[in-house]
């Protein structure tokens, strides 16, 4: 069912992949309780290169030949999915637990997956089709919920799919943002970072073809009902695109796999990996083509932070970027919560650690949320910040440093060695960081987090911790 072999491990390295994962995405949001928990918890509008390759790095465990690493992967999804529950904007509740949810995400992927091969002139056989649609019936089973939330057999899962959108979707808020606006606004990959022009240039390109292509490609019952408008064209448009990028998986398959180009895309500049090394000097040609590129389009140039990798922020830019993670521009719990989730995920971490990290940044929130709450709505908001222009190193966040100290420190030495700084930063020791020993104690990560959250600094290590998208 899982590994080399399988159905789906055939289409994990498909470039295809790509359109079909938008297209279940989009599915998924139109669902009331699946779109409010992304609008209230995800970091998908603020931070969408980030959660990709989670969700990229999930997969991979979910679908992995060890049985042991898809359980453990399992059971932190569902204490993630436990903590995701409220109400939402429209005061009807959600829960990322409710086992009829957790269903319908699993049948977005399969059918995706099916209508990704039949757009791209290449259908799937009838036997292909049935153990494709065990694998994911499996993968459902392995979170722990009852098979019977999906369809026994593959004949019923398709009427079970139709009565679904025709009934249960909505164009949902949640919907129309990865549609209509994400794109608008995609920040660039960290390996792209510094080339508004070049970036701008080709996200104003790219965006509406792939609104237009993941829109034509919708079941029609839910466009019609849904109100999406399909432009002239738009299903030639569509075809072509599968197929042309169907031609992309002939390729030589280093070229294409998934884990290298999700790796490559979250690259620093300042990593250690080698191929820092040629995304640099990439970085310097790019460089030359973007100033070309500012004088013949109307796209400013975006302002670098002046000084050197440490430079001081202004309260809103640090608001912004670091502290609304969720991009509501607001500042509340499931901000914090996200931090907490892409420390553990980096960190991999299973409990109690993950735990103990979550209730420090819970007892952050409170911390904040008493300070700076001055209307008593439940939140921050840009201008209550601002006003406050707070010194955040209270006892609570001093709490969050010393609990990511110790769930770095894997070996309970109180020193972060290379490997463990690794883990945390995804790059080598930054050279300021290190001790007589070549580590990095207690102490000094302390004073270093405290010094980038509460100081507002842009630095080479915490930035891509938590400030990059």
């Amino acid at each position: 069912m899982f590994g080399p072999g399988s159905e789906f491990h055939g289409f994990f390295n498909d470039p295809r992949w790509a359109l079909a994962m938008v297209r279940a995405t989009v599915l998924e949001a139109a669902h009331p309780q699946v779109g409010a928990a992304l609008l209230d918890n995800s970091t998908f509008l603020a931070h969408p290169w980030r959660r990709l390759r989670n969700t990229f790095l999930s997969m991979q465990r979910m679908f992995s030949a060890d049985e042991q690493v898809r359980k453990r992967e399992a059971a932190r999804l569902n204490r993630l999915h436990a903590r995701l529950n409220g109400t939402g904007s429209d005061n009807r509740p959600y829960d990322a637990m409710d086992p009829a949810v957790r269903a319908w995400v699993v049948a977005t992927l399969f059918e995706s997956a099916v209508t990704m091969c039949q757009l791209s002139g290449q259908s799937l056989e009838q036997k292909a089709m049935e153990r494709l649609y065990a694998e994911f019936r499996t993968f459902l089973a392995t979170m722990g919920d009852e098979a019977g939330h999906l369809p026994v057999a593959l004949a019923d899962f398709w009427p079970y799919f139709d009565r679904v959108v025709a009934r249960e979707l909505e164009n949902t808020e949640a919907m129309r943002i990865i549609l209509y606006k994400l794109f608008d606004h995609l920040p660039a990959p960290p390996v792209l970072n510094g080339f508004p022009a070049l970036w701008a240039t080709g996200r104003a390109i790219a965006g509406p073809v792939i609104g237009a292509i993941t829109v034509a490609s919708l079941p029609e019952q839910f466009r019609r009902r849904a109100g999406l408008p399909e432009l002239a064209g738009a299903q030639t448009l569509m075809q072509g695109a599968y197929l042309t990028v169907g031609l992309v998986r002939f390729l030589p398959e280093s070229w294409i796999q998934a884990a290298n180009i999700a790796d490559l895309l979250a690259l620093s500049p300042h990593s250690d990996d080698p191929r820092a090394r040629t995304i640099t000097a990439l970085h310097e040609q790019m460089k030359r083509a973007g100033a070309l590129l500012r004088l013949v389009t109307p796209f400013p140039p975006e302002p670098e932070p002046a000084g050197g990798a440490e430079t001081q922020r202004s309260a809103a830019e640090f608001f912004a970027e670091v502290l609304d993670q969720t991009g509501d521009g607001f500042l509340d719990w499931p901000d914090l919560a996200a931090m907490a989730r892409e420390l553990s995920s980096r960190l991999d971490l299973d409990e109690p650690e993950e735990t103990r990290l979550y209730t420090a940044y819970a007892d952050w929130w409170r911390e904040l949320q008493t300070a700076l709450d001055t209307d008593g709505d439940g939140r921050v908001s840009a201008r209550e910040y601002a006003t406050a222009v707070p010194s955040l190193a209270g006892p609570s966040l001093i709490r969050v440093a010393e609990v990511l100290f110790d769930v770095t420190d894997k070996d309970g030495d109180q020193h972060i060695d290379a490997d463990e700084y690794r883990a945390l930063f995804q790059t080598a020791f930054h050279r300021d960081t290190t001790d007589t020993r070549g580590a990095y104690d207690r102490s000094a990560f302390v004073s270093e987090f405290l010094s980038f959250m509460s100081g507002r600094r842009r630095t080479t290590p915490y930035d891509p911790l938590l400030a990059q998208a």
